[in-house]
């Protein structure tokens, strides 16, 4: 088998990244037309829309900083898309399952890109809660990212070992 027919062949999972992208701007765009910021809309015991703006990472992270940090993390989610798309196109044929969670990582990380580039905050509105703690609001951009990221560390047990070499 030469190289064109063992590699690039994953770059066909990139409408995922695009599905993702689509589906995370459009509920984004419902969510800022339809809700109050930080008002809260029950929908479901435990769950609540509530339209919120992060100007910092997951978790908020740095959103209390003075604002270069928005550039910081466009910067960042440009560079980690190049990098994930080369990835994506040297995988093997049978990588199935690290082009899907590498497209739902890309897709993620371009939808919460937009979203810094034209508005200067990542927009959220999907928030859980127990009682009195509340998990920090994300969107589906959000998740996304955490399933690819999920699927890669499940990729890390599911593979098996090389059994070369000599043994310690």
């Amino acid at each position: 088998m030469n190289e064109s027919e063992a590699t690039g062949s994953k770059l066909r999972w990139l409408w995922l990244a695009a599905l993702v992208i689509v589906l995370d701007l459009g509920t984004k765009a419902m969510a800022t037309a339809m809700l109050t910021y930080a008002n809260p809309v029950p929908v479901m015991p435990m769950f609540n829309l509530t339209l919120l703006h992060n100007t910092g990472a997951a978790f908020s992270f740095l959103a209390g900083a003075a604002g270069w940090q928005r550039w910081f993390f466009i910067t960042l989610a440009l560079v980690v898309s190049v990098v994930l798309v080369f990835w994506l196109k040297s995988l093997r044929r049978d990588e199935t399952w690290s082009a899907i969670a590498i497209v739902l990582i890309l897709g993620g990380a371009l939808g919460n890109v937009y979203d810094r580039v034209v508005h200067g905050y990542v927009v959220d509105f999907l928030h859980f809660y127990w009682n009195n703690y509340h998990f920090p609001a994300f969107n589906i951009a959000d998740t996304a990212i955490t399933i690819g990221a999920g699927m890669m560390i499940l990729d890390i047990f599911r593979k098996p070992r090389d059994s070369g070499g000599d043994p310690e």
